[in-house]
């Protein structure tokens, strides 16, 4: 070997071996957690439950840092742009991964290039429910009073392009059926109309509806996921009713800065994982609506390929734009 090549071969041994030498000192630091909506919801809860555990198991501080604004666009953008070291973390979900490229003209981010996936994390479906008084019971009794009265049902969402707007939008399309949309600023306003009797139906998650069910303050008609909720098993899924295309279950993942090493990507998907499967973390996120479920980084990264695929047919049926 030539002796003026043994210093760059050193060189590249070293390099070779820094991926690994950066996972195995990880986490060094603390790692900032950042949840691209307010307070107080489904992703906040998930993402305080994850960092708390991850904190507890590594020693170091996981820092919630809730940037709302822009549908979840600003916060999920500075994850985008983040140092690829593993550090800053995403609490990534349906609507700003797979649903807002398809409700803005110009998005900060590509969903598919800007992240490295890590884990899904949970996943919660849509349940529809009407107010008691509404002569339907089930699905097919829905559907027979809705075709009576074309447009004259309405249903509340929390807005816009959010996600149950657009699944309404999905079982109207897959329904053949005309029902009216009343938008809201958030999802506290549009339940409370719904609860008060001045908006007939509503596609919400079973967290937020599944304690007015239990005190029949609302009814449910139907859920929109695979299997029956654990938690709603008296109530059956759209497939039990024939409609096996309308299935939104809401998912909720661990994401990071694309280029992020390998090592620190398979390190935080190992302890994630570990997390969602303790018995206190499933139970906490039940009590929720929320269901404990966990991937391969590829496995996320082809969930979100897909639900891009198919929601943007539904967003572009439903003729939704936020700006």
């Amino acid at each position: 070997m030539n002796a003026a090549h043994k210093p760059l071969l050193a060189l590249l041994a070293c390099c070779c071996g820094l991926p690994h030498a950066l996972a195995q000192g990880y986490p060094a630091k603390p790692i900032r957690f950042i949840v691209p909506f307010a307070p107080g919801g489904g992703v906040d809860l998930i993402a305080r439950t994850i960092g708390q555990k991850l904190g507890e198991t590594w020693g170091q501080s996981v820092v919630v840092d809730n940037r709302s604004g822009g549908g979840g666009n600003i916060g999920t953008d500075m994850v985008a742009k983040a140092p690829p070291d593993g550090y800053t973390l995403l609490m990534g979900y349906v609507g700003n991964l797979a649903i807002n490229p398809f409700l803005f003209r110009k998005l900060p981010y590509d969903p598919l290039k800007d992240f490295a996936p890590i884990t899904i994390a949970a996943t919660a479906p849509n349940v529809l429910v009407a107010y008691p008084s509404l002569p339907a019971n089930s699905v097919k009794e829905l559907l027979v009073l809705a075709k009576s009265k074309p447009g004259a049902l309405n249903y509340a969402s929390a807005g816009n392009g959010t996600v149950g707007h657009l699944v309404a939008e999905l079982f109207k399309t897959e329904t053949g059926t005309q029902i009216t949309h009343i938008p809201y600023k958030g999802n506290g306003p549009a339940l409370t109309d719904v609860l008060a009797g001045q908006v007939q139906l509503m596609f919400a998650a079973p967290g937020a509806v599944i304690q007015h069910v239990r005190s029949g303050k609302l009814k449910a008609l139907a859920v929109a996921s695979p299997k029956r909720e654990p938690g709603m098993s008296e109530v059956a899924t759209f497939a039990e009713a024939g409609y096996p295309t309308i299935e939104a279950s809401g998912w909720y993942g661990v994401l990071t800065a694309a280029g992020t090493p390998r090592q620190i990507i398979d390190k935080l998907n190992q302890e994630i994982v570990r997390t969602m499967q303790l018995p206190d973390v499933k139970e906490r996120l039940a009590m929720h609506g929320y269901a404990a479920v966990t991937s391969t980084p590829q496995q996320f990264r082809e969930l979100i390929r897909s639900d891009l695929v198919k929601w943007e047919k539904v967003v572009k049926a439903s003729g939704a734009r936020v700006d």
